[in-house]
This record gives C-alpha cells, sequence and structure tokens, in this order.
C-alpha cells in the first residue's frame, strides 16, 4: 500500500511499539502503514481476547483500540489493561456517539480519534499520547497539606495515611491540585497545565475529576475536596472544608 502525504517520521519516537487493534482489515492496514511510515513498530490484533493476549506478551509502548470488537469489546479490553498496566490507550470510536467517547475515557483512555479519521491525524494522535506519557516528570519535592500526602518522583499519593490507588491520569490531576489549595481552574487550564494537551475534548478533565472523585470523596453527590466552582471550573480544598455558597457539585 503507498501513502500519501504521510506525516514526518518522529526521531525520538522512533522503534516505540504500537499496538493497533482493529478487526476491520482495511482500517487495521492503512493505520498499520501510517505508523509504521512514522518510524513505529507496529503490531496487530483482531479482536479483544487476541489484544489481551498481545498486550501481556509484547508489552507495546501505546495501543490503538478500536471500540466495536468482537469477543471482548474495546470498553471491556481497555479496562482490562488499565487493571494490569498503565500502557496509554488511543481509542478508536463512533464519530456520532458522545456515550462511547465518555464510556473510553471512563474505562481509562487517553485520548480518542474519531471515525472516518485522517490517518496522518492518528499518526499524530499517536505521537502527542506518547510523547506526553514519556516525558520525564519534573522534580518535584512531596507536599503534605491537609489530609493528603503527595510524592511525584515516587508517584506516591496518600490520604489520611491510607495509600489512594490511582491510574497515571488521576495522580497527575491530584498532584497539580494539591500544590495549588484554593485555586478555581476552568477545564481548559487543566487540560493544557495537567496533561499539556493544547486541543482535545473537554470531557475529558470532567471523567478524570469524577473517578478522582469517587477515590477521595466520601459522597460524590456532596464533595467537599474537590468541589465545582459554579460557572468558573474545580477547586481543591485539602481539609475538607464546607463548599462556599457560589459552589455546586458537579453533573
Amino acid at each position: 500500500m503507498s501513502i500519501a502525504d504521510p506525516v514526518a517520521p518522529a526521531g525520538d519516537l522512533a522503534g516505540r511499539s504500537v499496538l493497533v487493534v482493529e478487526d476491520d482489515d482495511t482500517v487495521a492496514e492503512v493505520a498499520t502503514t501510517y505508523l509504521r511510515a512514522a518510524g513505529f513498530l507496529v503490531d496487530r490484533a483482531a479482536d479483544g481476547r487476541e489484544a489481551l493476549e498481545r498486550v501481556a506478551e509484547l508489552s507495546p509502548d501505546l495501543v490503538v483500540l478500536d471500540l466495536m470488537l468482537p469477543d471482548v469489546d474495546g470498553i471491556e479490553t481497555c479496562r482490562r489493561i488499565r487493571e494490569q498496566r498503565d500502557t496509554p490507550v488511543l481509542m478508536l470510536t463512533a464519530r456520532t456517539s458522545a456515550d462511547d467517547r465518555i464510556s473510553g475515557l471512563e474505562a481509562g483512555a487517553d485520548d480518542y480519534v474519531t471515525k472516518p479519521f485522517s490517518p496522518r491525524e492518528l499518526v499524530l494522535r499517536v505521537q502527542s499520547v506518547l510523547r506526553r506519557t514519556l516525558a520525564e516528570p519534573a522534580s518535584e519535592d512531596p507536599v503534605s497539606i491537609g489530609r493528603f500526602f503527595v510524592d511525584p518522583a515516587a508517584r506516591i499519593a496518600r490520604m489520611d495515611g491510607r495509600d489512594l490507588s490511582l491510574t497515571v491520569r488521576e495522580f497527575d490531576l491530584l498532584a497539580f491540585l494539591v500544590r495549588r489549595p484554593q485555586q478555581a481552574f476552568d477545564r481548559e487550564t487543566l487540560l493544557q497545565s495537567v496533561w499539556g494537551w493544547t486541543y482535545g475534548d473537554l470531557s475529558t478533565v470532567t471523567v478524570h475529576v469524577r473517578r478522582l472523585r469517587e477515590k477521595i470523596e466520601p459522597d460524590t453527590a456532596n464533595p467537599r475536596h474537590l468541589v465545582t466552582v459554579w460557572g468558573v471550573g474545580y477547586r481543591f480544598q485539602p481539609s475538607g472544608e464546607a463548599p462556599h455558597e457560589q459552589d455546586r457539585p458537579a453533573p
């Protein structure tokens, strides 16, 4: 297959491995061809069960995962990957289904590309996700504030002395917020400042706020630590004081 207008190879990512999980042979072939032209080592799987076996065997640097798969669907496959490792996942979803995108993010996907997609966009998204994931974290001292302790270098987060089981994205969000207590941030700022995304779906922030609340709030319907500032965004309150009048729980 010839390639029209390919993405220039990314030297810093050359040799990184990508697993393409797609049951449509044409889509899988196009994605594989473009990714290989960009310098990636690419393997393929045709269904969710095979994908899980390949992830366990190959430990790829990133998984491109179709939502609609035979056997084990993309949502369940992503969830099972996340139970075992922090491999970044780029979900392929239907253009018209916002629910699919939200479900993918809630299952642990790092980003998504909607179908039908441009192969060049797919490659650029893969490069972007890998650069964010592989970037060396800035050297930061541990923070102890209110009920929380976070050590960014060791990737340790505790609440009331109890270890919190957080995904990479949840940890990054909490680590950002504990250094900036009582400050309100809109979703655009969090998307860029926490994960370095200059573009993307703002529902990414909403989903990760919801998931983090499930782990630090006794009552997610009435959050005391990660509160919604109406008309602005979110504010972190490390001691869990009662929200101000202008605050209200997120939907």
